[in-house]
């Protein structure tokens, strides 16, 4: 039978997630403030994907060290991640920066990832990049390498782990297009879709 993971105050309290909230609070004031759209929200959501990918390279390299089989494994692993998950990642980003952007992107897929880096600065969002590139560095280095995660984890599932969150991304873009035409309210429905964000985030993180 599954374990049924539910959040408990301990696991709320603990600093990679208060740090994990915080970095999420960064596209609430965006979009109360700055006056952010669905664009720029759903831009911060496919940078974290890119975010998280390479920090899973880390993990993946920094996994059961004393492994000698494992070694072998990651050898052929990491490169194998990096292009697969990499060409997922580009393709979802040229989904979200042409068609909810509009803006117009040239050459192969992988230029998505230089393209991206003018329009993270036209709309601000380096420090909202910032913070989310922070809270998974903690979260790497306390939880992952002080806690010790790296001694148990291995490189196979370690693989598997962030393609959840591009199924995500795509239930995001589907689910919050229908919520914001049933509110008839973009704000309210971006705050709403970045409440579930945190959750989801929060579970995943606890998990």
């Amino acid at each position: 039978m599954k374990k049924i993971y539910t959040f408990q105050l301990k696991d709320l309290l603990m600093p990679s997630s208060m740090t994990l909230v915080f970095a999420n609070l960064f596209p609430f004031y965006g979009v109360l403030y700055l006056g952010w759209k669905v664009f720029p929200v759903l831009l911060l959501f496919w940078i974290e994907n890119v975010i998280i990918g390479f920090f899973n390279i880390l993990r993946i390299l920094a996994c059961s060290p004393k492994n000698i089989l494992m070694w072998c494994t990651k050898i052929f692993l990491i490169p194998f991640f990096t292009f697969h998950y990499g060409m997922f990642t580009a393709v979802h980003g040229i989904f979200v920066i042409a068609m909810f952007g509009g803006y117009e992107i040239k050459g192969d897929p992988y230029t998505i990832f230089q393209n991206s880096l003018p329009v993270v600065f036209e709309y601000n969002l380096q420090y909202a990049v910032l913070a989310l590139f922070l809270s998974h560095a903690f979260s790497f280095i306390f939880n992952y390498i002080i806690k010790g995660e790296y001694l148990i984890e291995n490189p196979g599932r370690l693989m598997a782990k962030p393609y959840g969150r591009i199924v995500i991304l795509h239930l995001t873009i589907i689910f919050g297009g229908f919520l914001m035409m049933a509110l008839h309210s973009p704000v309210s429905g971006l705050l709403l879709l970045l409440i579930l964000k945190i959750i989801f985030d929060l579970r995943a993180h606890i998990k």
